[in-house]
């Protein structure tokens, strides 16, 4: 599956952030999937 982060959902895994919920981080780091990161935007 490909997912789609945005920046906020990167910091949080990177940061290991608990506002990323565990189904989340459970598919970032699932090797099956390929992440792309939306780049920062306002």
């Amino acid at each position: 599956m490909k997912l789609l982060l945005d920046t906020q959902a990167f910091l949080w895994f990177v940061l290991n952030d608990s506002a990323l919920s565990q189904a989340a981080h459970d598919l970032i780091i699932d090797p099956q999937n390929d992440l792309l990161i939306s780049p920062a935007s306002h």
